[in-house]
């Protein structure tokens, strides 16, 4: 004895009720398992964003280091600090000054060409300050200390080559 009526449609109808109950049951299935997964007793970590500035991963380069080559790195960054943040002063004011140029109504592509040529310069002078800051600390650091220098980040070191 069938619940559905015997016309012409009567197939179809009985395909879309299984297509209907089948994604029913998917749907409550992903559900339950989302539900599930975030009833355990374990509080979910929060990800910390990740801080990129200069001192930031400079921290962590050392942090990296031997406890001595460690402080060799950080006394050095110190006594360079003014350099360091006058060359990064000036590659903001270079990058404010692209910006600027490209804002610009009219607009110039040679005050464009221009502001980039400074910006160039600039980051080629900030690139040689903090290499300067660095080979004067591995000057006075550990053979282990260098090595782990040259291996930083440690997750580099232990990739696998791409094909």
């Amino acid at each position: 004895m069938s619940v559905l009526p015997k016309t012409e449609g009567g197939g179809r109808i009985r395909w879309l009720l299984l297509g209907s109950l089948a994604l029913n049951l998917f749907f409550a299935g992903a559900a339950g398992a989302v539900a599930f997964r975030y009833s355990s007793t374990v509080p979910l970590t929060t990800v910390a964003r990740i801080d990129h500035s200069l001192a930031s991963r400079l921290n962590r380069i050392a942090a990296s280091l031997p406890a001595a080559d460690a402080q060799i790195m950080l006394m050095q960054l110190r006594s360079d600090a003014e350099k360091v943040a006058s060359a990064q002063a000036d590659l903001r004011l270079s990058q404010d000054g692209v910006r600027k140029s490209l804002r610009a109504e009219p607009f110039d592509a040679e005050a464009m060409r221009a502001a980039m040529e400074q910006n160039r310069t600039a980051h080629e002078n900030f690139d040689e300050v903090l290499h300067d800051m660095i080979a004067s600390a591995a000057t006075k650091m550990s053979v282990v200390g260098r090595t782990k220098l040259a291996d930083w980040p440690a997750e580099r070191a232990n990739a696998r080559p791409l094909r």
